[in-house]
């Protein structure tokens, strides 16, 4: 079962800012990110919300799955941003290096990442990602 976040909830992406104000709107559809490292908050979001329909929304064509199904017992706990190369409003790549910890059946885990974004037509999108090198 997936948490319930309500609009004056801090935001699940641990930018301290309140839900409403942050990812909300993204996740909804409602507005798009206006920077790689937001859309990378929002997927965050969306995953410890299990909205996969906002994960293939922002998920790149050359790169997206046709379908995502989510483990709906890993609880996503925390995100934290190591750096970010690009991505700006004006740019139209950029990476976001993160690691987000989960909780599931087998204990704590955390996922480390570089993920590659690309802005086309003014949105941004995921296209893949690889582990940090040792």
């Amino acid at each position: 079962m997936y948490p319930i976040v309500r609009d004056n909830d801090r935001c699940p992406c641990g930018s301290g800012d309140i839900f409403s104000g942050c990812c909300a709107p993204i996740v909804a559809g409602e507005t798009s990110a206006p920077t790689a490292v937001q859309l990378m908050r929002s997927r965050f979001t969306a995953f410890a919300l299990g909205n996969t329909e906002h994960l293939l929304r922002t998920w790149h064509s050359s790169t997206r799955p046709g379908t995502l199904t989510l483990d709906a017992g890993t609880f996503w706990t925390r995100l934290d941003i190591f750096g970010v190369t690009g991505g700006g409003p004006f740019d139209d790549e950029g990476t976001v290096h993160f690691m987000a910890q989960y909780r599931s059946a087998n204990g704590r885990g955390r996922q480390e990442e570089n993920s590659r974004f690309v802005r086309e037509n003014g949105r941004w999108y995921y296209v893949d990602g690889e582990a940090p090198a040792s």
